[in-house]
């Protein structure tokens, strides 16, 4: 007796190479649009929108280190989180916290007189999300189960 198996329609997915890609990615997207000037007038326009005086109200800045940083670790992270977690509902829950936190720094970074650079990690944070998200859909991740071995 022979076991015919069927071919699952999405290819098996992984969690370590494509997070790399996608968080790498995500971060020339940020430098790309940084060198173009885009980087500076959206923190410029955020600035407006969380303080009556604009960019010239804020008395420190965050060292740009910190700001790559905070990019960094959160498009490799949001990137693995997305891809470990079973479930397009939670993975779709978890991109949309991350965006909105990351949209929640600008307050706070003006409340403690910090201009509010955040342009650049929430872009790569987002669209770290989403290609996450577009590549979850698209492969069988291992995390979730398997419609096989439920019967």
């Amino acid at each position: 007796m022979t076991r015919h198996k069927t071919p699952h329609p999405r290819a098996p997915g992984q969690v370590l190479v494509p997070a790399s890609a996608i968080g790498g990615l995500s971060l020339v997207l940020a430098a790309g649009l940084a060198a173009l000037g885009v980087i500076g007038r959206a923190n410029e326009g955020i600035a407006r929108r969380v303080s009556r005086g604009g960019v010239e109200t804020f008395g420190k800045n965050l060292p740009a280190w910190s700001i790559w940083l905070a990019a960094v670790i959160l498009s490799f992270g949001l990137a693995c989180a997305i891809l470990a977690t079973p479930g397009h509902g939670r993975r779709a829950l978890l991109w949309l916290t991350a965006v909105v936190l990351m949209a929640a720094w600008a307050p706070v970074l003006s409340l403690a007189a910090h201009a509010p650079e955040i342009a650049a990690p929430w872009i790569a944070t987002a669209w770290s999300g989403v290609c996450a998200l577009v590549y979850a859909a698209n492969h069988r991740m291992a995390c979730d189960a398997n419609p096989a071995s439920s019967k």
